[in-house]
């Protein structure tokens, strides 16, 4: 009797607040300052935003008001200006944030053999290097458009609300994954669609309406409240995916300079014996 293979799946993840315990775009607002890409008055007004978001009390059109602002300040932004500044930054500033409880959920998905994929309302420059620190396989994120390397302030994809889920339908005829046994995570509202678009939704620190949502439908709810390290998470043998590559790494690299220490010893030995 021959036997199918069984359809692929995945697990798809919201980053803020849901993976990192606050906004991505917002925590690199003082990365970008002292990059000398944004002034004072945008930090704070950037930090009123997190504020906000933290509390739970930004509402859609407050979201839709923040995006047009951050797309008008980032206008005329040299873009490989801007991965440097997230390249030299990322650790500082991200790997403290990112719970403990995701990264090992991220784990299990993957021991599973499901695919982890991140899907943000943040830019591309910002999620994808966040999205290789934490060893996930694909990542959908806002693009915005950019003429002779730099932003010009207009939106070409933005990755919020139905469009997640529209992207993660997508994701699913190329990839052949199978929806019904997939998984999704989010703390906010907005990510209804993308939640209803799987067999097993989750809502993390979910926001009020959220949580309403989840109750009403008898959906899990979890709490994320413990940001670790990824570094610290080796220390507590809870090593992550990116530092299992790293130390397999250093691993192979000692032991091809094992082997060779051997056997130039052996050589050595074999032209003293002669």
């Amino acid at each position: 009797m021959e036997i199918l293979p069984q359809p692929r799946t995945a697990a798809f993840f919201d980053l803020d607040k849901t993976v990192i315990a606050k906004s991505s775009t917002v925590t690199f607002s003082r990365s970008f300052y002292q990059g000398g890409l944004i002034n004072r008055r945008a930090v704070l007004r950037t930090a009123y935003a997190q504020f906000l978001y933290l509390l739970g009390g930004a509402d859609h059109e407050q979201t839709e008001r923040m995006r047009e602002y951050l797309s008008a300040l980032c206008r005329g932004w040299n873009v490989q200006q801007v991965r440097e500044i997230v390249a030299e930054t990322l650790h500082e500033v991200i790997d403290p944030i990112i719970y403990d409880e995701a990264a090992s959920l991220i784990e299990r998905h993957h021991a599973a053999g499901r695919d982890v994929v991140i899907v943000s309302t943040s830019g591309a420059e910002l999620v994808e290097p966040i999205g290789q620190l934490l060893g996930a396989d694909r990542v959908v994120a806002t693009r915005l458009v950019v003429a002779d390397g730099c932003y010009t302030g207009e939106v070409d994809y933005y990755a919020y609300g139905p469009t997640k889920a529209e992207a993660i339908a997508e994701l699913a005829v190329s990839e052949g994954y199978d929806l019904a046994r997939c998984y999704a995570y989010s703390d906010s509202v907005t990510d209804l669609p993308m939640l209803e678009s799987v067999g097993h939704p989750h809502a993390v620190n979910p926001d009020r309406a959220l949580r309403r949502e989840a109750t009403a439908r008898e959906w899990p709810v979890l709490t994320f409240e413990r940001p670790v390290r990824l570094r610290q998470r080796v220390a507590l043998g809870m090593p992550s995916r990116p530092a299992l590559m790293a130390t397999a790494a250093v691993a192979a690299a000692t032991a091809g300079g094992l082997v060779w220490w051997y056997a130039s010893r052996r050589r050595t030995a074999g032209r003293a014996a002669g």
